[in-house]
């Protein structure tokens, strides 16, 4: 985070349409907690996809707090609708480094249950804590949240260099569960040096899972070519658009930037970083704008999402 089908001839709610059908046998979930994942859900449901133009694979759920105004699931969905968006990704923050306040797994579980065919859930974990130790105690609080619904381990935004070897160990749990990797890299969290080796030995060592880079010390490697270079020889690893970084990389120079954009079409996801009511997203117009070839724009926009998480 930077400080950034409906169908006309249906009678009934889309959000009622889609709305996941728990199962209530998971009783370790129940006790612990969590909201229950959707065990099954009705073959429409599996059929029926909710239209719009992009998935934003960043964005944010806010509680109130303080000066902070909240940013509840319905806001977020009819900002989704006023905006052509059909699924968005909505990110935990656990971390002390990483915001305001905690915004936890569970909450994120919680507040997004609801919708989880248009909401889709990530989680975290702070790799250093003292009560979990190694990929086995990493693998079992992720699968916690894995049960419940999370799709992917992020926003990772936690002090201290990305590979960190309790870095590693929570980054290969996450491969391990399937779950891809948001994380935000900048000169506090998730550090690394010029030509980013750390990151190189992260995606060389965990090639099992994708990568989304995110941030200022992930956009600002667009510029010596490392992001090139990176993306050419590692497979895993995707550019996440959203923020002011992302977007600042792409528009600062429109000309170098498609080119970018088209060169790394197989590799960059749209998102917004939208957290807050009211909030300016200069990425829709600039996009808009930049003419890119329907092919191009259908995966930035959705397909390349769509294949990272796994939606139909």
């Amino acid at each position: 985070m930077c400080p950034s089908e409906k169908d006309d001839n249906c009678p009934i709610s889309r959000r009622h349409f889609h709305r996941d059908v728990a199962v209530t046998t998971a009783a370790g979930l129940a006790v612990a907690g969590l909201p229950t994942a959707a065990r099954s859900e009705p073959a429409a449901q599996k059929t029926k996809l909710p239209a719009g133009k992009y998935i934003d694979v960043h964005t944010h759920l806010e509680q109130k707090w303080f000066h902070r105004g909240e940013l509840t699931a319905d806001m977020m969905l009819q900002w989704m609708d006023e905006h052509d968006v059909a699924r968005v990704v909505v990110l935990a923050l656990v971390s002390p480094e990483a915001w305001h306040y905690p915004i936890s797994s569970h909450w994120v579980l919680e507040a997004t249950k609801d919708h989880h065919d248009r909401l889709i859930p990530f989680c975290d974990v702070d790799p250093r804590t003292v009560y979990l130790k190694g990929v086995k105690g990493f693998k079992q609080m992720l699968q916690r949240y894995v049960d419940a619904g999370a799709k992917g381990l992020g926003e990772h935004k936690c002090a201290g260099p990305i590979n960190d070897p309790r870095r590693m160990d929570l980054f290969r749990a996450a491969a391990e569960l399937g779950l891809p990797i948001l994380f935000h890299m900048d000169g506090l969290r998730n550090t690394d040096k010029p030509g980013l080796p750390g990151l190189e030995q992260v995606l060389k060592e965990i090639p099992n899972t994708v990568f989304l880079g995110h941030a200022p010390g992930w956009w600002n490697a667009i510029k010596d070519g490392t992001i090139d270079r990176l993306m050419d020889k590692y497979p895993n690893i995707y550019g996440d658009l959203s923020a002011g970084s992302g977007y600042h990389a792409i528009s600062r120079d429109p000309a170098f930037g498609r080119q970018f954009v088209l060169r790394r079409a197989d590799r960059l996801c749209f998102g917004t970083d939208y957290l807050s009511k009211g909030q300016k997203i200069p990425q829709f117009a600039f996009y808009d704008k930049l003419d890119l070839p329907e092919e191009v724009q259908a995966k930035v926009f959705r397909d390349n999402a769509r294949r990272i998480l796994g939606l139909p």
